[in-house]
């Protein structure tokens, strides 16, 4: 399997702001909703799959607007994890090209006693 996850969003009037474009805090949803999406799909593959991902950090890079009723495509992918930080790349394409590029970091935590879980170095090579 590979370790991009993938979607499309067509933009409706609810992602749009006053500037008729689609609102900055949109994006930041849209990166959260398609990491715990990612996560929802392949957990199940492995040894903590009740367990949640805690966003630490987020840094959103805007190039170009995107405007009512364009079709958004956006990718998502685990980066080569950084101790106990799991990075994560989030990218939005419209029209094939990349419109916002978004790089998160991540904790994983234990769902009972709220510690951060230290995954090993290589444990995306179960997805």
């Amino acid at each position: 399997m590979s370790l991009i996850y993938e979607k499309q969003i067509k933009v409706t009037e609810e992602h749009i702001d006053r500037n008729n474009h689609v609102n900055n805090v949109q994006y930041v949803k849209w990166v959260e909703e398609i990491a715990g999406e990612h996560w929802d799909f392949v957990k199940h593959k492995t040894n903590n799959p009740e367990d949640i991902w805690m966003l630490l950090d987020h840094h959103i890079q805007y190039k170009k607007q995107v405007y009512l009723g364009e079709l958004l495509t956006i990718k998502t992918y685990p980066k080569t994890p950084e101790g106990i930080r799991q990075p994560r790349k989030v990218e939005f394409y419209c029209n094939g090209n990349l419109v916002v590029d978004s790089l998160t970091l991540w904790v994983f935590i234990d769902k009972e006693t709220q510690r951060i879980i230290r995954l090993e170095s290589n444990w995306l090579d179960i997805l």
